[in-house]
């Protein structure tokens, strides 16, 4: 997948207004942290959130770069754990969840949704598969999502967009409230 891929996966979901922050947990060196601050505009802010301060630190010189009308701040942190982070207009996840645990999956996203402002959206990337391996333990398809989603508090969940994936068959985005 490219920058224009992941752009497609998240555009739906992300309102183009200025003033919004929002935080792509899992980050890792950005890409879609890269392709949210291309949804989002200039005159937003964006907080990337990993365990690995050297891909966040790479990932900010890359901001800087192609970004740099958008607020970027980093956080190394687990987004497992308590974060401090302030009230959030939306969330991204891609590629990150399906390290967690599926029994454990609904309650981390649950202290994930309290980060949100009222109405405030959380976008999961994800394979659309139930079956992991190896590398991918604990993938979800759209339908697991939407189960965990409203586990965890969320009241609506739609599919914005898939892509295929030659590694598990396919990728989804989907946006819950």
């Amino acid at each position: 997948m490219n920058h224009a891929d992941h752009v497609r996966l998240l555009a739906n979901g992300v309102p183009a207004e200025t003033g919004q922050t929002w935080a792509d947990l899992g980050a890792g060196r950005g890409a879609f942290t890269l392709a949210l601050a291309d949804c989002l505009g200039p005159g937003n802010t964006l907080i990337a959130v990993d365990k690995d301060r050297r891909a966040l630190d790479a990932l900010a010189r890359s901001m800087r770069a192609d970004f740099p009308q958008t607020k970027f701040h980093s956080l190394a942190a687990d987004f497992t754990r308590p974060m401090d982070l302030s009230p959030l207009d939306g969330i991204v996840i891609a590629n990150a969840l399906h390290f967690v645990k599926r029994r454990q999956q609904a309650d981390v996203v649950e202290g994930i949704r309290w980060h949100l402002k009222p109405g405030g959206r959380l976008i999961l990337v994800e394979y659309n598969t139930d079956r992991g391996n190896h590398w991918v333990p604990h993938p979800l398809s759209f339908g697991s999502w939407a189960g965990v989603a409203q586990q965890a508090g969320f009241t609506h969940t739609e599919l914005l967009a898939t892509h295929p994936s030659s590694f598990l068959g396919e990728f989804f985005a989907g946006v819950s409230w």
